[in-house]
């Protein structure tokens, strides 16, 4: 099911500045009994991402009548929201004034096995390398072209793989963020200069400190991936899945995964 500009249709303005330039953001949205339970944080970001780049701030109250008119009735769905600039004419100049499109979609909860939940994942290093650009980083914007050729590298054999910036720094990875145990700490790297501060990453990060485990954003080499008392990734439709191997080698497991999980549960409702 799709609506645009809140109309049931499956077509868009060829002229559209999302599909000519990815001008424009999205999100992805979990729906859980006919309801998103992280919606505020998600129109938050989007919002964010629409001061960045300069497109006018959707009316977050009638983008809530049009989600949860599709999602009535599912009890559990992925809902994908995408704001782009609109349609302008050929050029990159933005048109004045600019009309944004809102676009949702409604599709069917991922049938991931339950095995990557409990014993976890084999993942990756991707080849390909993130740019850096401290303006862009943080958005959830259109342009997705890197992740798409990282995701390229690979079939069946992994189930993700992790990103690194063009200087070597460890970012997050191609749908996901990235968290790693070292003595005894939470870390995970900033989202500062490139990458998506993922909903489901602050969520972690705040129940960590919530609950007294030491957490803080952190630069990571790769080599350092290799010194760990556990690591986990996160993103809103998987929750946290550990790493059971990276590049091959078996990875270790730690307990605060499934505290995390049940935390994350009691404070907001989020499945485990």
């Amino acid at each position: 099911m799709v609506l645009v500009n809140g109309v049931a249709t499956d077509r868009l303005a060829v002229d559209d500045r999302g599909l000519h330039y990815g001008d424009g953001l999205f999100e992805t949205l979990a729906i859980l009994d006919g309801h998103a339970p992280l919606w505020s944080r998600h129109m938050a970001r989007l919002h964010r991402g629409c001061r960045a780049l300069g497109i006018a701030t959707p009316d977050t109250d009638a983008l809530h009548d049009e989600a949860f008119h599709l999602c009535a009735g599912r009890p559990r769905a992925v809902l994908k929201l995408l704001i782009t600039r609109g349609s302008g004419r050929r050029g990159y100049r933005p048109p004045e004034p600019a009309v944004p499109t809102r676009i949702l979609m409604l599709g069917d909860w991922p049938a991931h096995p339950p095995a990557w939940h409990d014993e976890g994942i084999d993942v990756r290093t991707c080849d390909m390398r993130l740019s850096r650009n401290p303006v862009l980083a943080g958005h959830k914007h259109l342009n997705r072209l890197e992740q798409v050729l990282a995701r390229a590298e690979w079939g069946d054999e992994f189930q993700e793989g992790l990103m690194l910036d063009i200087d070597g720094w460890v970012v997050e990875g191609t749908m996901s963020n990235l968290f790693v145990v070292k003595d005894g700490t939470l870390l995970t790297p900033p989202i500062d200069q490139c990458g998506v501060a993922g909903i489901m990453r602050g969520l972690v990060m705040e129940t960590a400190q919530a609950i007294g485990i030491p957490c803080e954003e952190r630069n990571l080499r790769r080599e350092d991936l290799d010194r760990t008392e556990g690591m986990f990734l996160s993103n809103t439709l998987i929750g946290l899945w550990p790493l059971r191997s990276l590049d091959g080698r078996p990875t270790p497991r730690h307990g605060c995964v499934p505290v995390l999980r049940s935390a994350i549960h009691e404070r907001h409702g989020v499945p485990q």
